[in-house]
């Protein structure tokens, strides 16, 4: 495992901020100091400012985030956050960002590999948003969701789309582009007023009320490393 792995599923800080940590020569392995490239196996010894640092065990949580809440481990502006939600006794980070005002399905994990596997557009993990939007959407405005909606940032990838009622649509896309499915609305003529993300892979909120988590079961996490 990369040292800056290692580092952050130990807790002690984020992949980028281990790297500041590596570069300004606080972190040993083996007595000898870190570097950015440095791998780690199991008997090897990690310091951080000369104290050993022990991996967490890899943990994975999931959360029906409400409203409101921060999509990120630490808010400058002292927002409440989706980890301060969790208050897991390990340091898990959220895979992806809901906005704040997006609720549903969110993953926290310590695991890095697992949380890249799932950001990768080459493995094109669903996710299913249910969105109520200004207006009733036509036919027209569902085909080109479909089809795929030019954005600044270039066109989208077809969608499945499905009505739900006259204002609601549900939207099933495997990109992760910031913010994408209000922009796709919005390119469409129907900006969202309210957006759940109601299914993530295989995972759903079923049995969780806003605000809880639960930790995933061992097969859930294996048909996510497996991609089912």
């Amino acid at each position: 495992m990369r040292l800056n792995a290692y580092l952050a599923r130990a807790g002690i800080a984020s992949r980028r901020k281990a790297d500041e940590l590596i570069k300004a020569g606080r972190v040993t392995v083996n007595g000898q100091a870190g570097q950015l490239n440095t791998f780690v196996e199991p008997a090897d010894r990690v310091e951080v400012d000369g104290d050993r640092v022990a991996p967490q065990q890899l943990a994975y949580v999931l959360l029906n985030k409400p409203a409101g809440v921060v999509t990120t481990a630490n808010d400058p502006r002292g927002r409440l956050t989706v980890v301060d939600l969790v208050r897991h006794d390990s340091r898990v980070v959220p895979v992806g960002r809901l906005d704040v005002d997006t609720t549903g399905v969110l993953l926290l994990t310590n695991d890095g590999d697992l949380a890249h596997r799932l950001a990768h557009p080459k493995y094109e993990v669903e996710k299913v948003y249910e969105a109520e939007v200004e207006g009733e959407p036509g036919d027209d405005a569902l085909r080109r969701l479909a089809h795929g909606v030019e954005l600044e940032d270039g066109p989208t990838a077809p969608a499945k789309v499905q009505r739900l009622a006259p204002s609601r649509i549900e939207l099933a896309i495997h990109e992760g582009r910031n913010r994408q499915v209000r922009r796709m609305l919005e390119a469409v003529g129907h900006p969202v007023r309210r957006l759940h993300r109601s299914r993530y892979a295989r995972l759903t909120t079923e049995g969780l009320r806003p605000g809880e988590s639960r930790e995933l079961t061992t097969d859930e996490v294996t048909a996510l490393r497996s991609g089912r």
